[in-house]
């Protein structure tokens, strides 16, 4: 939350924490000129979820990681949207072949039951085993059940069905979008969004809801799609059957 720009959630959670300035996404010299000697890290979303699905370019992850290390600050990933399979690769920093120094995973981790991490490179961790404790923490059924969510997501056969899926939905919705006079699908894998050119997103979230369909509104001209990775082609068609009258 204090990391987050996010209109409305300024006041939520009190108090934040200070120390968060924030940049342009895609702005290398806005990054340049916000580290002072005071700067511990440089944090993002490889694609940014909540600001409405919008991707952070591969050379400017590319051109941040050296930056980062010019400087000698720390790089930290948020990938809880875009983590453990979402874009098609396991990480979604993979694709720009770059690797942080700390790395937050969630959602996707736990398949359904509440599980998170915080991964650390050896440089940057300041733990030993066993120093961070708490009632949560490291439970060994949920730690179970992200093993065998990794052991899965990890297979070669399963993230090229999610890139296979992740075409045919881009394909699917650019046609409709445009077809409807509404812009382009951005994002990647199955984490992607269309922008509205007209209507409100909400209410296109709330007929569709009404029609048994869930899906997300981050903007109010953005449709976010996070299916679940197991999502079929035939999902996807009968999705966006549902979806076509909801839209303006």
């Amino acid at each position: 939350m204090s990391a987050s720009n996010k209109p409305g959630w300024d006041t939520l959670f009190e108090p934040k924490v200070p120390g968060f300035p924030k940049v342009p996404l895609g702005d290398l010299e806005a990054v340049r000129g916000a580290i002072t000697p005071m700067t511990t890290a440089v944090m993002l979303e490889p694609i940014q979820g909540e600001a409405g699905v919008i991707p952070a370019d591969d050379d400017y992850l590319v051109a941040l990681r050296a930056l980062t290390r010019e400087r000698g600050v720390l790089l930290i990933l948020d990938e809880i949207q875009t983590g453990v399979g979402r874009t098609g690769r396991l990480y979604g920093f993979e694709h720009a072949g770059v690797r942080p120094d700390i790395l937050t995973l969630g959602k996707a981790l736990g398949g359904g039951v509440p599980l998170a991490a915080l991964v650390a490179s050896g440089e940057a961790s300041c733990f030993e085993a066993g120093d961070q404790g708490g009632t949560f923490n490291g439970s060994p059924l949920m730690t179970a059940v992200g093993c065998a969510v990794l052991d899965t997501v990890r297979q070669p056969e399963f993230l090229a069905s999610v890139r296979a899926t992740s075409a045919h939905l881009v394909e699917r919705l650019g046609a409709l979008s445009a077809s409807l006079g509404h812009g382009a699908v951005r994002g990647r894998g199955l984490l992607l969004a269309l922008a509205l050119r007209h209507g409100d997103a909400n209410a296109v979230v709330e007929a569709a809801f009404e029609r048994g369909l869930l899906i997300n509104a981050p903007r109010p001209d953005t449709l976010r799609f996070m299916p679940a990775l197991t999502v079929t082609r035939d999902d996807v068609d009968e999705m966006l059957k549902l979806l076509e009258p909801c839209l303006p």
